[in-house]
């Protein structure tokens, strides 16, 4: 049986390799959202499950959050290249079809926003928007905490990215979904396996754990 989120990376000790986190990390939250929540044709049954501790790391700091929101197509057939066909085949997840609402972030963490930053793209990377750079240059980030869906799609994309701007990235093994165990695995593997220095793995108890808040709240 494939590992779940909730089963996976029980570390030996509550440090973070690299040491603890400090006033500059941010939150990176991907595509927390209605349309992945929801009973559609992209319904991702995790996401319901990871929830809870996506939702501890987002209201331990949601100022210091950035959710990104993955939005479709308003119309089948939109799109560039690859893009255009894609919003062919999945002309059911488009906006005119599903609505503005199922665009939105699920209710428990749009409820954090504002305080917390919202960040939309069109495709699968945050970092083709300058929104993501903007936000985090605002809030002078080194290091991103990183949570969400897919595993193996949007979250994959914006590790990626961050590992080319040099950021120090911390996984939260047991917040981050799939709508596919398979491929889930096959992730956790790979971030472990082929970015051992640039990427580090954790649970959300370690990484509050090893967060400073505090001196977010005394400043």
């Amino acid at each position: 049986m494939a590992a779940t989120p909730a089963d996976t990376d029980a570390a030996p000790t509550d440090t973070l390799p690299n040491g603890p986190l400090d006033e500059h990390a941010v939150h990176v939250c991907v595509d927390m959202q209605n349309l992945f929540a929801r009973e559609t044709a992209w319904h991702t049954p995790w996401m319901g499950r990871v929830l809870p501790r996506v939702l501890r790391l987002a209201g331990a700091a949601p100022e210091r959050t950035v959710f990104t929101r993955f939005v479709p197509a308003r119309h089948p057939g939109e799109g560039r290249g690859c893009w255009k066909r894609y919003w062919e085949r999945w002309a059911e997840m488009t906006v005119e079809r599903l609505g503005e609402d199922m665009v939105g972030l699920v209710p428990e963490l749009a409820a954090l926003a504002p305080p917390g930053s919202v960040v939309d793209k069109t495709v699968y990377s945050p970092w083709m928007e300058p929104g993501l750079d903007a936000a985090l240059q605002a809030r002078r980030a080194e290091t991103l905490v990183i949570t969400g869906g897919e595993t193996d799609v949007c979250v994959l994309a914006t590790v990626l990215g961050a590992v080319d701007r040099g950021y120090r990235i911390v996984l939260a093994t047991d917040a981050v979904c799939s709508s596919s165990d398979e491929t889930h695995d096959a992730m956790m593997t790979l971030y472990r396996q082929r970015f051992g220095q640039q990427l580090e793995v954790a649970t959300t108890d370690q990484i509050l754990h090893n967060w400073n808040l505090s001196e977010l709240t005394t400043r």
